[in-house]
């Protein structure tokens, strides 16, 4: 995939007949792009994989998103280039599934704050006993259980948990506040936690 994506971009950068300081700047555009931005590739087909959940559909979506990223690169604006490529990839999903028909309404309640959600799971260390089976789930049951989980929380564990992106960066992503992106991320893990609990009874 990722050769696909240099072709794109080395497609996109060629200029009919633009003049030679033109093309210059196109091919310096395309070398930044390439070096800020395909070394995030794999966290962006991960975001892809469990927002669409199907191998195929990611690939595309990532694609997709790196097409967008290269066409309004002029308009990034400096500082971690992951973030914005995470904005941009989650767009792209979130309009696929409206698409084709499949958008999830969101049960959560944006009101909350920090403090509604101190005492639950983010806050809890990270040798804890459903932590550490959870960290030991194989890549095809994670993708599961957290596929079952609502957009909304789904969203900020991946990009917590898999993704590894600061609070911030998360409310940078989705678009949310920071006392939000906490409180979906506490719901999110006791939800997959409860997902797993059952899963390891039903075995």
């Amino acid at each position: 995939m990722t050769a696909h994506l240099r072709m794109i971009v080395d497609n996109e950068k060629r200029p009919p007949q633009a003049a030679a300081s033109a093309a210059v700047d196109s091919a310096e555009k395309a070398e930044r792009f390439r070096a800020l931005a395909l070394p995030h590739l794999d966290d962006v087909y991960t975001l892809a994989r469990y927002l669409l959940r199907n191998a195929s559909d990611a690939e595309d979506a990532a694609q997709e998103c790196y097409l967008r990223a290269f066409r309004h690169f002029d308009t990034f604006r400096g500082g971690p280039v992951k973030p914005w490529l995470l904005a941009i990839l989650r767009n792209v999903c979130h309009a696929e599934f409206a698409r084709r028909g499949k958008a999830e309404v969101l049960h959560a309640d944006d009101t909350d704050t920090v403090e509604n959600v101190s005492h639950t799971a983010w806050a809890e260390p990270d040798n804890a006993p459903e932590s550490m089976s959870l960290a030991r789930l194989d890549g095809e049951t994670a993708r599961k259980l957290i596929a079952g989980l609502p957009d909304a929380f789904r969203d900020v564990l991946v990009l917590r948990e898999i993704n590894d992106l600061s609070y911030r960066d998360i409310a940078e992503v989705t678009g949310a506040p920071i006392g939000t992106v906490m409180s979906r991320l506490a719901r999110g893990r006791n939800l997959l936690r409860q997902a797993f609990l059952a899963e390891e009874k039903e075995r």
